[in-house]
């Protein structure tokens, strides 16, 4: 049935680029609008490269805010809580990330996927915080694969030798995985930046969360500190309707099963090679 047909990688649409950065091109068409975000100096800007672990800290973050309180954590899908400030996709019924950023009142909590240099300036000027998730870049870019084949907003990734290869050339959307940590890792000494890591919030969540409550300003008492830990584990995440993309329309994400772990996609070759390029170019994170 042609209605129900998968779009194919020629139908997808292309990457465009703002600054030598590729995004998406509906990001692209609305750049001068995202450039000029009138950020406030109480937003919360939550930052990560794609695929590393962006809804957990969403959820992380409200639920910190909202003292725990599971029923105000279900008032809407996470992405409607936490506008995506350069959200541009055409024909959105809330428009765009500005638009729903702009409606929404102070404090907001925003989610972004740009590179450092690529943040509007009024985050700066206004002195907001910032927090940031790195990731192992071999789990990002697997899981970054994986994603690119079953989400018909982004272009095809090809085969799994091609995506590798134009993942370590920083050819692809949101730009090279190792400028992006780097950099944001460089800027934790002049702004308010908590940089966290992904491992570290699956090895000691109880730890990260009380260090992400007191950057943000909230006292947790042990109860509710419990209670986060438990209703934002991966195994009840899952379940929750809110940040599984239960409600996602099928047209925008394909049936592709998510694959194993790194382990199983890198020769031996392809590991020692992009372990080479890591410690030549993020020395700083090791």
């Amino acid at each position: 049935m042609e209605q129900g047909r998968f779009l194919t990688s020629e139908t997808r649409p292309a990457l465009d680029e703002v600054e030598g950065i590729l995004l998406p091109k509906s990001t692209c068409n609305e750049w001068a609008r995202i450039q000029c975000f009138q950020a406030k100096p109480n937003d919360i800007l939550l930052c990560t490269y794609p695929k590393s672990g962006t809804t957990w800290i969403q959820e992380i973050v409200d639920m910190i805010q909202q003292d725990g309180d599971l029923q105000k954590c279900q008032r809407a899908p996470v992405h409607y809580r936490h506008p995506f400030i350069e959200w541009a996709r055409p024909f959105q019924p809330l428009g765009t990330g500005v638009d729903q950023a702009d409606r929404m009142p102070s404090p907001r909590t925003l989610k972004t996927h740009l590179p450092i240099q690529l943040v509007p300036k009024t985050f700066w000027m206004k002195n907001c915080k910032f927090i940031y998730v790195a990731r192992n870049p071999k789990d990002c870019l697997v899981s970054c694969f994986h994603f690119q084949r079953m989400n018909k907003t982004l272009p095809h990734p090809g085969t799994w030798e091609e995506y590798l290869k134009i993942f370590m050339a920083g050819k692809v959307a949101w730009g090279s995985w190792f400028n992006h940590v780097k950099d944001w890792w460089k800027a934790k000494d002049t702004y308010h930046v908590l940089y966290l890591f992904y491992e570290d919030l699956k090895k000691e969540p109880k730890r990260e969360i009380q260090k992400i409550a007191q950057f943000i300003g909230k006292q947790l008492d042990m109860a509710t500190l419990d209670k986060i830990v438990h209703y934002t584990s991966f195994e009840v995440m899952k379940h929750n309707h809110m940040v599984n993309r239960a409600n996602v329309p099928c047209r925008t994400l394909s049936p592709t099963p998510v694959g194993p772990n790194w382990k199983n996609h890198f020769t031996v070759a392809e590991n020692e090679r992009f372990d080479e390029e890591y410690l030549k170019r993020c020395r700083i994170l090791t």
